[in-house]
């Protein structure tokens, strides 16, 4: 039987023992709460200018939400200087990670440095940006618009051999000058037709991925060729949609007279595209929103991420059945 002495020395390494685990576990919860501090992202959007846009913007809240992630969103209304201010205030704010989509690829390397000085990592989303310095960004997360413009040249490749044409003309309306989705997009495409002798492209001009601009581009383009036009290829489905009501002005029936080429895959675009007016579409998804959090969560965590993420994407035409393109959110 043990002593009083025994037994009190036995209760007091007892509770020394339960007062240890107490403050072990208390430390354990502080580090897990602390590994499952919130993100915060701040993400400058290019503008509203299009319903792709409009649909990237709520795809990327929605998924903010999703995984519990806070956002700092400023639409930059088409300005490059307001997206430089933006990520300034970024800066400031301290966020986490700043994400962007770039209206233009030159004259990001001030404040980028900027961001890269303060130890906040940069995600470009969409479009790519042009410096010679290395480290500013981690990563581009978007669509691969070369090869959305090799396919819509591949697609005419094979609409002209099916039509048996011996010649096509072609108008081409880009986006924005000097962005990333024009240059790629105007590159892949004249590579795709490049050892095609029947295509010729008579001229291209911008349209700055706005339906008001199509349609300014598509009636100049009219006044210039008129029916020499065989084929429109258009950047966005956007300035496709401003071009088609200015060629049936011009007495034209766009989708049999004059091949339509667009690029974006919005709802009204396929609707179009199911009336037999657009002849293919090559889609570019605007649901980045996932692979941006999860992302960021990594690069908050301290790992390592892929240079390059590309959504899979894929082209709709006249070759199949439209009926059974599925919704498509945008």
């Amino acid at each position: 039987m043990l002593n009083k002495n025994a037994a009190k020395k036995i209760i007091s390494a007892f509770l020394s023992l339960m007062t240890i685990a107490v403050m072990t576990a208390g430390c354990q919860k502080s580090n897990e709460e602390q590994n499952n501090e919130e993100l915060l992202i701040g993400f400058s959007q290019i503008g509203s200018e299009s319903a792709w846009r409009i649909g990237n913007t709520k795809d990327i809240e929605e998924q903010a939400q999703n995984y519990g992630v806070d956002l700092m969103l400023e639409n930059a209304n088409q300005k490059q200087e307001n997206q430089i201010a933006a990520i300034r205030r970024f800066i400031a704010y301290k966020v986490d990670v700043i994400a962007f989509s770039p209206i233009v690829e030159d004259g990001w390397d001030n404040v980028l440095t900027e961001a890269k000085d303060a130890g906040i990592p940069v995600i470009l989303v969409d479009r790519d940006i042009s410096t010679d310095k290395e480290d500013l960004t981690t990563c581009l997360i978007g669509a691969d618009f070369y090869k959305e413009g090799v396919m819509a040249g591949e697609y005419l490749i094979r609409k002209a051999d099916a039509l048996g044409l011996d010649h096509v003309n072609i108008v081409e309306i880009t986006g924005t000058e000097n962005s990333t989705p024009m240059r790629q997009r105007q590159a892949g495409f004249a590579d795709a037709i490049a050892n095609d002798d029947r295509m010729t492209i008579l001229e291209s001009i911008d349209g700055d991925f706005l339906t008001s601009r199509g349609a300014e581009c598509m009636r100049y383009l009219l006044e210039t060729y008129g029916d020499d036009i065989d084929v429109v290829y258009s950047h966005n489905d956007e300035m496709t949609l401003g071009a088609l009501p200015e060629i049936e002005k011009a007495g034209f029936a766009p989708g049999k007279d004059i091949i339509i080429i667009s690029i974006d895959g919005g709802q009204e675009a396929i609707d179009v595209l199911k009336e037999g007016k657009i002849n293919c579409v090559v889609e570019c998804t605007p649901k980045l929103g996932k692979e941006l959090m999860e992302t960021a969560i990594k690069l908050k965590a301290g790992e390592q991420v892929d240079p390059l993420i590309h959504p899979i994407e894929q082209v709709f035409s006249d070759e199949m059945n439209p009926e059974d393109i599925a919704p498509r959110g945008y």
